[in-house]
């Protein structure tokens, strides 16, 4: 851990250096690294949906040996609960990608180059699309859990997070 702090730094130093000296850096490693942020943050999210999956899944499934049985109760809630916020953020990522594909596409009007392949961000939607449902599935199978007060603030905000994407 250390030895990655001590990376960390020295990158970070070496990144404060370019942007100094180049005032800015071109909009390939701009674009390059909105994707990795949405990679990784999707991911997360996908390895969220099995952890909440196995969670939920394995106790049951495991016979009287096992002695997680107790904690997944209380264990559940807090991981639904922190995967759908990491969902609204990586909704905020793909809503903030459509807003600029939309604003380039305004300059395209004024001669500004526009590259109108709407491929990699119709994979982005198709992707969270396809966690946002896997995540529902689990918090609806979960709703025994989760509870009467806690499961309709869920579903309100898988509704939201559906919502505005459909309609941006």
């Amino acid at each position: 851990l250390r030895l990655v702090a001590v990376l960390r730094a020295v990158l970070e130093g070496e990144k404060a250096a370019v942007l100094k000296r180049d005032r800015h850096l071109p909009l390939s490693f701009h674009r390059r690294q909105e994707e990795l942020k949405f990679s990784v943050g999707l991911q997360r999210l996908q390895h969220r949906v099995r952890e909440i999956r196995a969670l939920r899944d394995g106790p049951a499934g495991e016979g009287p040996g096992r002695d997680g049985a107790g904690a997944a109760p209380q264990e559940l809630p807090a991981l639904i609960l922190e995967a759908v916020k990491e969902l609204e953020a990586v909704k905020q990522q793909v809503l903030k990608r459509i807003q600029i594909w939309k604003r380039q596409q305004q300059l395209a009007g004024n001669g500004a180059v526009f590259e109108e392949n709407l491929a990699p961000l119709q994979k982005r939607c198709e992707d969270l699309v396809e966690v946002y449902f896997q995540l529902q599935q689990q918090a609806m199978a979960a709703s025994a859990e989760l509870g009467p007060e806690l499961l309709p603030r869920l579903l309100e905000r898988f509704s939201d997070v559906l919502t505005s994407l459909v309609k941006r």
